[in-house]
Protein backbone atom coordinates (compact mmCIF):
# COMPACT_ATOMS: atom_id res chain seq x y z
CA UNK A 1 0.00 0.00 0.00
CA UNK A 2 1.09 3.41 -0.65
CA UNK A 3 2.98 5.12 1.60
CA UNK A 4 0.93 7.24 4.20
CA UNK A 5 2.04 11.08 4.65
CA UNK A 6 1.74 12.44 8.07
CA UNK A 7 -0.98 12.18 10.23
CA UNK A 8 0.84 11.20 13.30
CA UNK A 9 -1.82 12.69 15.68
CA UNK A 10 -4.77 10.85 13.91
CA UNK A 11 -2.82 7.46 13.85
CA UNK A 12 -2.35 7.08 17.93
CA UNK A 13 -5.86 8.16 18.04
CA UNK A 14 -6.69 4.96 15.92
CA UNK A 15 -4.18 3.28 18.03
CA UNK A 16 -6.20 4.25 21.00
CA UNK A 17 -9.24 3.01 20.31
CA UNK A 18 -7.60 -0.48 19.53
CA UNK A 19 -6.42 -0.45 23.07
CA UNK A 20 -9.31 0.78 24.87
CA UNK A 21 -11.14 -1.47 27.44
CA UNK A 22 -14.39 -0.39 26.31
CA UNK A 23 -16.21 0.09 22.87
CA UNK A 24 -15.69 3.07 20.76
CA UNK A 25 -17.71 5.54 18.31
CA UNK A 26 -15.29 6.99 16.36
CA UNK A 27 -16.82 9.62 13.73
CA UNK A 28 -13.75 10.31 11.15
CA UNK A 29 -14.45 13.69 8.83
CA UNK A 30 -12.95 16.09 6.34
CA UNK A 31 -13.45 17.61 3.20
CA UNK A 32 -13.90 15.11 0.27
CA UNK A 33 -10.43 14.60 -1.56
CA UNK A 34 -8.72 15.03 1.99
CA UNK A 35 -7.59 11.06 2.57
CA UNK A 36 -10.39 9.71 5.05
CA UNK A 37 -10.72 6.23 3.29
CA UNK A 38 -7.23 6.09 2.67
CA UNK A 39 -6.16 6.64 6.40
CA UNK A 40 -8.32 3.84 7.67
CA UNK A 41 -7.30 1.57 4.98
CA UNK A 42 -3.68 2.24 6.05
CA UNK A 43 -3.88 1.90 10.34
CA UNK A 44 -6.16 -1.38 9.76
CA UNK A 45 -4.93 -2.92 6.32
CA UNK A 46 -8.19 -3.34 5.14
CA UNK A 47 -8.67 -6.15 8.09
CA UNK A 48 -12.06 -5.62 9.46
CA UNK A 49 -14.40 -7.27 11.27
CA UNK A 50 -17.23 -5.61 8.67
CA UNK A 51 -16.87 -2.84 6.16
CA UNK A 52 -19.50 -1.18 4.12
CA UNK A 53 -19.54 2.13 1.67
CA UNK A 54 -22.75 4.14 0.83
CA UNK A 55 -23.48 4.23 -2.40
CA UNK A 56 -24.10 8.18 -3.56
CA UNK A 57 -27.65 8.97 -4.11
CA UNK A 58 -28.85 5.31 -4.85
CA UNK A 59 -32.29 4.10 -3.06
CA UNK A 60 -32.87 2.08 0.17
CA UNK A 61 -33.40 -1.13 -1.45
CA UNK A 62 -29.90 -0.90 -3.58
CA UNK A 63 -28.26 0.22 -0.03
CA UNK A 64 -29.54 -2.63 1.34
CA UNK A 65 -28.43 -5.24 -1.34
CA UNK A 66 -25.02 -3.98 -1.27
CA UNK A 67 -25.17 -4.70 2.69
CA UNK A 68 -26.20 -7.77 1.94
CA UNK A 69 -23.20 -8.81 -0.10
CA UNK A 70 -21.03 -6.88 2.29
CA UNK A 71 -22.44 -9.46 4.73
CA UNK A 72 -21.65 -12.37 2.67
CA UNK A 73 -18.36 -11.26 1.85
CA UNK A 74 -17.14 -11.15 5.47
CA UNK A 75 -18.96 -14.67 6.25
CA UNK A 76 -22.48 -14.60 6.95
CA UNK A 77 -24.97 -17.08 5.55
CA UNK A 78 -26.59 -16.80 1.85
CA UNK A 79 -29.89 -15.65 3.82
CA UNK A 80 -28.55 -12.27 4.10
CA UNK A 81 -29.83 -11.87 0.66
CA UNK A 82 -33.44 -11.78 2.37
CA UNK A 83 -32.96 -8.18 4.15
CA UNK A 84 -35.56 -5.93 3.03
CA UNK A 85 -35.30 -2.94 6.63
CA UNK A 86 -32.19 -1.56 8.55
CA UNK A 87 -33.92 -3.74 11.41
CA UNK A 88 -33.05 -7.07 9.67
CA UNK A 89 -29.59 -5.79 8.00
CA UNK A 90 -28.24 -4.97 11.84
CA UNK A 91 -29.76 -7.87 13.18
CA UNK A 92 -27.67 -9.95 10.69
CA UNK A 93 -24.69 -7.67 11.29
CA UNK A 94 -24.90 -8.49 15.18
CA UNK A 95 -25.03 -12.34 14.46
CA UNK A 96 -21.67 -12.40 12.27
CA UNK A 97 -20.23 -10.23 14.98
CA UNK A 98 -20.96 -12.78 18.26
CA UNK A 99 -19.30 -15.64 15.50
CA UNK A 100 -15.96 -13.32 15.20
CA UNK A 101 -13.49 -14.66 17.55
CA UNK A 102 -13.38 -12.95 21.29
CA UNK A 103 -11.27 -9.73 20.19
CA UNK A 104 -11.79 -6.29 19.32
CA UNK A 105 -13.88 -6.29 16.47
CA UNK A 106 -13.15 -3.04 13.92
CA UNK A 107 -16.70 -2.37 11.83
CA UNK A 108 -16.20 0.39 9.06
CA UNK A 109 -18.75 2.04 7.38
CA UNK A 110 -17.24 4.76 4.80
CA UNK A 111 -19.76 7.03 3.23
CA UNK A 112 -22.15 6.65 6.04
CA UNK A 113 -24.14 10.02 5.00
CA UNK A 114 -24.71 8.65 1.64
CA UNK A 115 -26.38 5.08 3.63
CA UNK A 116 -29.49 7.40 5.38
CA UNK A 117 -31.95 7.99 2.28
CA UNK A 118 -34.81 9.58 2.49
CA UNK A 119 -37.12 7.41 4.70
CA UNK A 120 -35.17 4.56 5.20
CA UNK A 121 -34.93 5.02 9.42
CA UNK A 122 -31.02 3.96 8.72
CA UNK A 123 -30.25 6.45 11.98
CA UNK A 124 -32.77 5.29 14.16
CA UNK A 125 -31.41 1.21 13.60
CA UNK A 126 -28.00 2.11 14.19
CA UNK A 127 -28.64 4.25 17.67
CA UNK A 128 -30.51 0.86 18.46
CA UNK A 129 -27.64 -1.19 17.01
CA UNK A 130 -25.50 0.84 19.59
CA UNK A 131 -27.67 1.14 22.41
CA UNK A 132 -29.51 -2.11 22.62
CA UNK A 133 -25.86 -4.46 21.68
CA UNK A 134 -22.71 -2.60 21.31
CA UNK A 135 -23.59 -0.43 24.38
CA UNK A 136 -23.23 -4.12 26.40
CA UNK A 137 -20.09 -4.92 24.64
CA UNK A 138 -16.76 -4.22 25.58
CA UNK A 139 -14.65 -4.82 22.35
CA UNK A 140 -15.98 -2.83 19.42
CA UNK A 141 -14.74 -0.47 17.35
CA UNK A 142 -17.35 1.68 15.39
CA UNK A 143 -15.84 3.83 12.56
CA UNK A 144 -17.85 6.28 10.84
CA UNK A 145 -16.82 8.22 7.76
CA UNK A 146 -18.45 10.71 5.75
CA UNK A 147 -17.59 13.90 3.44
CA UNK A 148 -20.69 15.31 3.81
CA UNK A 149 -19.56 16.71 7.29
CA UNK A 150 -22.70 19.07 8.10
CA UNK A 151 -24.77 15.48 8.40
CA UNK A 152 -22.02 13.77 10.65
CA UNK A 153 -21.99 17.07 12.81
CA UNK A 154 -26.51 16.74 12.50
CA UNK A 155 -26.90 12.83 12.32
CA UNK A 156 -23.99 11.94 14.65
CA UNK A 157 -22.29 14.34 17.18
CA UNK A 158 -25.30 16.33 18.21
CA UNK A 159 -27.90 13.21 18.19
CA UNK A 160 -30.16 14.14 20.47
CA UNK A 161 -31.66 10.00 20.23
CA UNK A 162 -29.83 6.54 20.97
CA UNK A 163 -26.38 7.96 20.11
CA UNK A 164 -26.46 10.92 22.47
CA UNK A 165 -23.24 11.53 23.69
CA UNK A 166 -22.09 7.99 22.47
CA UNK A 167 -19.51 9.74 20.10
CA UNK A 168 -15.74 9.08 21.70
CA UNK A 169 -13.74 10.19 19.28
CA UNK A 170 -13.63 12.83 16.85
CA UNK A 171 -11.15 12.90 14.05
CA UNK A 172 -11.25 15.86 11.78
CA UNK A 173 -8.77 14.99 8.77
CA UNK A 174 -7.20 18.43 7.85
CA UNK A 175 -5.89 19.33 4.05
CA UNK A 176 -2.01 19.19 3.91
CA UNK A 177 0.28 21.54 5.43
CA UNK A 178 2.74 23.02 2.67
CA UNK A 179 5.75 20.88 4.28
CA UNK A 180 3.41 17.72 4.67
CA UNK A 181 2.84 18.60 0.49
CA UNK A 182 6.44 18.95 0.07
CA UNK A 183 6.77 15.31 1.71
CA UNK A 184 4.16 13.94 -0.38
CA UNK A 185 5.57 15.18 -3.82
CA UNK A 186 9.22 14.39 -2.62
CA UNK A 187 8.09 10.42 -2.01
CA UNK A 188 6.72 10.54 -5.83
CA UNK A 189 9.66 11.48 -7.56
CA UNK A 190 9.10 15.28 -7.73
CA UNK A 191 11.98 17.83 -7.98
CA UNK A 192 10.20 21.00 -7.56
CA UNK A 193 11.52 23.75 -4.84
CA UNK A 194 9.56 25.06 -2.26
CA UNK A 195 8.67 27.89 -4.58
CA UNK A 196 7.28 25.23 -7.47
CA UNK A 197 5.45 23.81 -4.63
CA UNK A 198 3.79 27.01 -2.90
CA UNK A 199 2.26 27.57 -6.69
CA UNK A 200 0.76 24.17 -6.80
CA UNK A 201 -0.88 24.74 -3.60
CA UNK A 202 -2.47 27.89 -4.98
CA UNK A 203 -4.28 25.72 -6.99
CA UNK A 204 -5.04 22.13 -5.42
CA UNK A 205 -4.24 23.20 -1.92
CA UNK A 206 -3.52 20.49 0.01
CA UNK A 207 -5.97 17.87 -1.20
CA UNK A 208 -3.94 14.66 -1.19
CA UNK A 209 -6.54 13.04 -3.96
CA UNK A 210 -5.25 15.92 -5.89
CA UNK A 211 -1.60 15.55 -5.41
CA UNK A 212 -1.93 12.22 -6.49
CA UNK A 213 -2.94 13.29 -9.80
CA UNK A 214 0.00 15.21 -10.60
CA UNK A 215 2.84 13.27 -12.64
CA UNK A 216 6.65 14.15 -12.11
CA UNK A 217 7.31 14.23 -15.62
CA UNK A 218 5.25 16.81 -16.43
CA UNK A 219 6.04 20.98 -15.20
CA UNK A 220 3.24 21.95 -13.24
CA UNK A 221 1.46 23.77 -15.91
CA UNK A 222 1.61 20.76 -18.12
CA UNK A 223 -0.16 18.92 -14.75
CA UNK A 224 -2.81 22.06 -14.64
CA UNK A 225 -3.34 21.52 -18.27
CA UNK A 226 -3.79 17.99 -18.16
CA UNK A 227 -6.15 17.62 -15.34
CA UNK A 228 -8.28 20.88 -15.87
CA UNK A 229 -7.91 22.35 -19.22
CA UNK A 230 -7.14 19.17 -21.42
CA UNK A 231 -10.41 17.48 -22.99
CA UNK A 232 -11.28 14.19 -20.58
CA UNK A 233 -8.94 15.71 -17.47
CA UNK A 234 -9.11 13.70 -14.38
CA UNK A 235 -10.23 17.58 -12.56
CA UNK A 236 -12.63 18.79 -15.53
CA UNK A 237 -15.56 18.00 -13.96
CA UNK A 238 -14.51 18.47 -10.62
CA UNK A 239 -16.17 21.55 -9.55
CA UNK A 240 -19.64 19.96 -9.94
CA UNK A 241 -18.96 16.82 -8.95
CA UNK A 242 -17.42 18.11 -5.35
CA UNK A 243 -20.41 20.34 -4.66
CA UNK A 244 -23.15 17.73 -5.85
CA UNK A 245 -21.68 14.87 -3.85
CA UNK A 246 -21.66 16.79 -0.74
CA UNK A 247 -24.75 18.61 -0.58
CA UNK A 248 -28.48 18.52 -1.68
CA UNK A 249 -29.65 21.60 -3.64
CA UNK A 250 -25.93 22.16 -4.10
CA UNK A 251 -26.57 25.64 -6.61
CA UNK A 252 -27.32 27.40 -3.42
CA UNK A 253 -24.29 26.53 -1.67
CA UNK A 254 -22.62 27.42 -5.36
CA UNK A 255 -24.48 30.92 -5.18
CA UNK A 256 -22.61 31.49 -2.22
CA UNK A 257 -18.79 30.53 -2.71
CA UNK A 258 -19.29 32.42 -6.06
CA UNK A 259 -20.33 35.26 -4.19
CA UNK A 260 -17.61 35.06 -1.65
CA UNK A 261 -14.71 34.52 -4.50
CA UNK A 262 -15.82 38.07 -5.87
CA UNK A 263 -14.21 39.86 -3.01
CA UNK A 264 -10.60 38.08 -1.29
CA UNK A 265 -11.33 39.73 1.96
CA UNK A 266 -14.72 38.73 2.27
CA UNK A 267 -18.48 39.62 3.21
CA UNK A 268 -20.15 39.76 6.11
CA UNK A 269 -23.34 38.02 6.79
CA UNK A 270 -25.87 41.11 6.08
CA UNK A 271 -23.83 41.49 2.70
CA UNK A 272 -24.23 37.69 1.44
CA UNK A 273 -28.15 38.38 2.79
CA UNK A 274 -28.71 41.17 -0.03
CA UNK A 275 -26.72 39.84 -2.40
CA UNK A 276 -27.77 36.47 -2.63
CA UNK A 277 -31.54 36.77 -0.90
CA UNK A 278 -31.06 33.97 1.36
CA UNK A 279 -31.71 34.66 5.41
CA UNK A 280 -32.45 33.09 8.67
CA UNK A 281 -32.12 29.75 9.48
CA UNK A 282 -31.47 28.75 6.09
CA UNK A 283 -28.64 30.94 5.34
CA UNK A 284 -27.10 29.68 8.92
CA UNK A 285 -27.34 26.55 7.63
CA UNK A 286 -25.43 27.28 4.38
CA UNK A 287 -22.72 29.04 6.02
CA UNK A 288 -22.33 26.29 8.70
CA UNK A 289 -22.16 23.11 6.22
CA UNK A 290 -19.84 25.77 4.11
CA UNK A 291 -17.74 26.00 6.45
CA UNK A 292 -17.69 21.85 7.92
CA UNK A 293 -16.68 21.31 5.11
CA UNK A 294 -13.56 23.50 4.74
CA UNK A 295 -15.26 25.60 1.78
CA UNK A 296 -15.34 28.73 3.95
CA UNK A 297 -13.80 30.02 7.09
CA UNK A 298 -15.38 32.80 9.37
CA UNK A 299 -13.12 35.26 11.30
CA UNK A 300 -14.11 38.32 13.22
CA UNK A 301 -13.17 41.70 12.58
CA UNK A 302 -10.72 43.18 14.97
CA UNK A 303 -12.06 46.04 17.13
CA UNK A 304 -15.57 45.28 16.19
CA UNK A 305 -17.55 45.68 19.46
CA UNK A 306 -20.53 43.59 18.02
CA UNK A 307 -17.63 41.10 16.92
CA UNK A 308 -19.11 41.34 13.28
CA UNK A 309 -18.06 38.11 11.45
CA UNK A 310 -16.72 38.23 7.76
CA UNK A 311 -17.06 34.74 5.53
CA UNK A 312 -14.04 34.12 3.43
CA UNK A 313 -13.76 31.19 0.86
CA UNK A 314 -11.12 29.60 1.69
CA UNK A 315 -11.04 26.45 -0.92
CA UNK A 316 -8.01 26.77 -3.31
CA UNK A 317 -9.68 25.06 -6.16
CA UNK A 318 -12.84 26.61 -5.76
CA UNK A 319 -11.06 29.77 -6.10
CA UNK A 320 -8.89 28.92 -8.91
CA UNK A 321 -12.30 27.18 -10.72
CA UNK A 322 -14.21 30.64 -10.06
CA UNK A 323 -11.28 32.95 -11.85
CA UNK A 324 -9.95 30.80 -14.47
CA UNK A 325 -12.43 27.79 -15.59
CA UNK A 326 -15.79 29.05 -15.32
CA UNK A 327 -16.76 30.82 -18.66
CA UNK A 328 -13.40 30.43 -20.52
CA UNK A 329 -14.78 29.90 -23.71
CA UNK A 330 -11.16 29.67 -25.40
CA UNK A 331 -11.33 25.46 -25.51
CA UNK A 332 -7.31 26.07 -25.49
CA UNK A 333 -6.39 22.65 -24.10
CA UNK A 334 -2.95 24.31 -23.14
CA UNK A 335 -4.19 27.33 -21.45
CA UNK A 336 -2.20 27.59 -18.16
CA UNK A 337 0.79 26.83 -20.48
CA UNK A 338 -0.18 30.05 -22.55
CA UNK A 339 -0.94 32.04 -19.68
CA UNK A 340 0.84 31.26 -16.15
CA UNK A 341 3.04 33.99 -17.22
CA UNK A 342 0.39 36.61 -17.61
CA UNK A 343 0.53 39.81 -15.02
CA UNK A 344 -3.48 39.06 -14.83
CA UNK A 345 -1.54 35.70 -13.02
CA UNK A 346 1.00 37.07 -11.20
CA UNK A 347 -1.86 39.80 -8.76
CA UNK A 348 -3.96 36.55 -8.32
CA UNK A 349 -1.13 34.44 -7.05
CA UNK A 350 -0.07 37.86 -5.11
CA UNK A 351 -3.78 37.52 -3.84
CA UNK A 352 -4.22 33.60 -3.27
CA UNK A 353 -1.07 33.56 -1.71
CA UNK A 354 -2.57 35.92 1.25
CA UNK A 355 -4.72 32.17 1.60
CA UNK A 356 -2.08 30.25 1.77
CA UNK A 357 -0.47 31.95 4.88
CA UNK A 358 -3.92 31.86 6.58
CA UNK A 359 -3.93 28.52 6.01
CA UNK A 360 -0.53 28.44 7.67
CA UNK A 361 -1.35 30.17 11.26
CA UNK A 362 0.43 27.70 13.53
CA UNK A 363 3.59 28.25 11.21
CA UNK A 364 3.76 31.84 11.55
CA UNK A 365 3.07 31.95 15.31
CA UNK A 366 6.22 29.04 15.60
CA UNK A 367 7.93 31.30 13.02
CA UNK A 368 7.57 34.43 15.30
CA UNK A 369 9.01 32.22 18.46
CA UNK A 370 4.83 32.63 19.76
CA UNK A 371 3.79 29.36 19.49
CA UNK A 372 3.36 28.88 23.33
CA UNK A 373 1.75 32.37 23.97
CA UNK A 374 -2.33 32.70 23.74
CA UNK A 375 -3.46 34.91 20.82
CA UNK A 376 -6.41 35.93 18.89
CA UNK A 377 -6.23 36.18 15.23
CA UNK A 378 -8.48 38.66 13.39
CA UNK A 379 -8.69 41.21 9.92
CA UNK A 380 -9.71 44.71 10.24
CA UNK A 381 -10.95 46.90 7.88
CA UNK A 382 -11.82 50.36 7.62
CA UNK A 383 -14.71 51.97 5.00
CA UNK A 384 -14.82 55.79 5.62
CA UNK A 385 -18.30 57.45 6.30
CA UNK A 386 -19.95 59.67 3.27
CA UNK A 387 -18.56 62.66 5.08
CA UNK A 388 -15.00 61.12 6.35
CA UNK A 389 -12.48 62.03 3.83
CA UNK A 390 -9.59 59.38 5.32
CA UNK A 391 -9.18 56.59 2.65
CA UNK A 392 -10.60 53.15 3.40
CA UNK A 393 -7.92 50.54 4.38
CA UNK A 394 -7.67 46.41 5.30
CA UNK A 395 -5.45 44.51 7.08
CA UNK A 396 -6.08 40.78 6.28
CA UNK A 397 -4.37 39.06 9.56
CA UNK A 398 -3.68 40.89 12.97
CA UNK A 399 -2.53 38.75 15.57
CA UNK A 400 -2.86 39.83 18.74
CA UNK A 401 -0.92 38.48 21.57
CA UNK A 402 -1.56 38.39 25.41
CA UNK A 403 1.10 40.52 26.00
CA UNK A 404 -0.12 43.19 23.93
CA UNK A 405 1.98 43.20 21.21
CA UNK A 406 -0.06 43.23 18.00
CA UNK A 407 1.43 41.98 14.37
CA UNK A 408 -0.02 43.73 11.73
CA UNK A 409 0.82 41.41 9.09
CA UNK A 410 1.37 41.77 5.76
CA UNK A 411 2.15 38.88 2.92
CA UNK A 412 3.81 39.41 -0.37
CA UNK A 413 4.43 36.99 -3.17
CA UNK A 414 7.34 37.51 -4.97
CA UNK A 415 10.10 34.82 -6.65
CA UNK A 416 12.70 37.20 -5.68
CA UNK A 417 13.45 39.23 -2.49
CA UNK A 418 11.00 41.65 -1.68
CA UNK A 419 11.90 45.21 -1.94
CA UNK A 420 9.54 48.28 0.17
CA UNK A 421 9.91 51.12 -1.68
CA UNK A 422 9.77 55.11 -0.41
CA UNK A 423 6.21 54.84 -1.67
CA UNK A 424 5.10 51.76 -0.16
CA UNK A 425 6.68 52.31 3.25
CA UNK A 426 5.15 55.68 3.24
CA UNK A 427 1.79 54.02 2.56
CA UNK A 428 2.53 51.13 5.11
CA UNK A 429 2.78 53.77 8.10
CA UNK A 430 -0.04 55.56 7.18
CA UNK A 431 -2.53 52.22 7.11
CA UNK A 432 -0.78 51.66 10.88
CA UNK A 433 -1.07 54.93 11.95
CA UNK A 434 -4.81 55.16 10.63
CA UNK A 435 -5.53 51.92 12.30
CA UNK A 436 -3.98 52.71 15.71
CA UNK A 437 -6.10 55.94 15.63
CA UNK A 438 -9.62 54.30 14.53
CA UNK A 439 -9.10 51.22 16.62
CA UNK A 440 -7.94 53.53 19.70
CA UNK A 441 -4.36 51.32 20.28
CA UNK A 442 -1.64 53.52 21.57
CA UNK A 443 1.03 51.29 21.29
CA UNK A 444 2.10 47.96 20.69
CA UNK A 445 1.20 47.43 16.81
CA UNK A 446 4.21 46.12 14.94
CA UNK A 447 4.87 45.33 11.13
CA UNK A 448 5.32 42.00 10.16
CA UNK A 449 6.28 41.00 6.59
CA UNK A 450 5.73 37.17 5.01
CA UNK A 451 7.01 36.61 1.28
CA UNK A 452 8.80 33.42 0.19
CA UNK A 453 12.28 34.80 -0.37
CA UNK A 454 12.76 37.55 2.25
CA UNK A 455 12.96 41.05 2.24
CA UNK A 456 16.09 42.80 0.41
CA UNK A 457 17.24 45.13 3.14
CA UNK A 458 17.34 48.59 2.38
CA UNK A 459 16.32 52.19 3.94
CA UNK A 460 12.84 51.65 3.74
CA UNK A 461 12.83 47.80 5.17
CA UNK A 462 13.64 48.91 8.77
CA UNK A 463 10.00 49.56 9.14
CA UNK A 464 9.39 45.74 9.70
CA UNK A 465 9.58 44.57 13.36
CA UNK A 466 9.84 41.08 12.18
CA UNK A 467 10.23 38.61 8.82
CA UNK A 468 9.48 35.25 7.84
CA UNK A 469 9.48 33.28 4.79
CA UNK A 470 8.56 30.60 2.86
CA UNK A 471 10.70 28.71 4.87
CA UNK A 472 9.12 29.05 8.06
CA UNK A 473 5.70 27.59 6.03
CA UNK A 474 6.91 24.75 4.90
CA UNK A 475 8.69 23.73 8.88
CA UNK A 476 6.64 21.39 10.69
CA UNK A 477 5.07 22.66 13.42
CA UNK A 478 6.57 20.97 16.44
CA UNK A 479 3.98 19.62 18.90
Amino acid sequence: MEKLIGRERELKELEWTMKSQRSEFVILYGRRRVGKTFLVRHFFNDRYSFHFVGAHKQKKNVQLQNFAEALIRYGAPHDAHEITTWHEAFYQLINLLERCPDERKVIFFDEIPWIDTHGSEFVSELEYFWSNWVQNRDDIVFIACGSATSWMKDKLEDNQGGLHNRITHRIYLRPFYLNECKSYLNEHGFEWDDYQILQCYMIFGGVPYYLSLLRPYLSLPENVDALIFGRGGDLSNEFNELYNALFSKADRYIDIVKLLSTKREGFTRMEIEAKTGYRGGGLTKLLSNLERCDFIVSYVQFGNKNKQTLFRLADFYTLFYFRYVEGNLSRDEHYWQHHFMDRSVQSWEGFTFEEVCLRHLPHIKQGLGIAGIATEASAWRFTPSKNDTRKGAQIDLIIKRVDKLIHLVEMKFSEKSYTITKDYSQQLLERKHLFMDITGIDRGAVLTFITPMGLSQGVHSSIVHSELTSKDLFAPVKA
